[in-house]
């Protein structure tokens, strides 16, 4: 079973982090900062896996990363999973990204760290591996994507018409805000004032 599934740069900043077991949050913090110190200071010609930290289980669980440029990738499962598949899946995951945002970077895990959670969750739920099929993970990567973009269409003038004001105001109050996306005129500056104008909720 995987345990956690972990994304930080070079200096240990987090940019992903999903949890497959409860820890509270100051312990999901200190488990992000163990995984760095272990993975970070090995060399970069010795394997790919190593034991767990104390807080993620100590030897009863291992660390199995990828190190690409600026990020590293890492998994903490327990004894049952397979190191080699554990790679395989690590590897798909990336070359995944890099197809749907096009030779991605470290940028676009923070800008679009909603859709990197929906990729995510077609490969891998509740710590268990889902699907390993880059080009069926893209397909339905793209339907969800779609049906999103039908529910809530944003028009030409910037704003969202009255019929889907009252879905975006339910959607507002259950979804973190960057999963909501706006796009805006881009030669015409909309304040606050002139949104509220336009915008109706019954």
């Amino acid at each position: 079973m995987i345990k956690a599934i972990l994304i930080f740069n070079n200096h240990g900043k987090p940019r992903l982090s999903k949890f497959y077991e409860h820890y509270s949050e100051d312990t999901e913090q200190q488990i992000i900062r163990e995984t760095f110190h272990l993975v970070s200071k090995r060399d970069e010609n010795v394997c790919n896996f190593l034991e767990g930290g104390i807080l993620i289980g100590g030897s009863d669980n291992k660390l199995i990363y990828r190190h690409y440029a600026t990020l590293y990738f890492v998994f903490c499962v327990d004894s049952s999973e397979s190191e080699l598949g554990i790679l395989d899946l690590i590897q798909v995951f990336v070359e995944t990204l890099d197809k749907c945002f096009e030779n991605v970077c470290e940028l676009d895990l923070i800008f679009h760290v909603d859709k990197v959670h929906n990729i995510l969750g077609e490969m891998v739920m509740g710590g268990m591996v889902l699907e390993t099929n880059m080009n069926e993970i893209i397909t339905q990567v793209d339907s969800q994507n779609k049906m999103e973009k039908s529910e809530y269409p944003v028009t030409a003038q910037g704003f969202i018409p009255r019929a889907s004001c009252s879905k975006l105001a339910g959607l507002m109050l259950k979804e973190p805000l960057l999963s909501v996306s706006y796009v805006w005129p881009s030669v015409i500056p909309v304040t606050f004032e002139q949104l509220s104008s336009h915008i109706y909720i019954n």
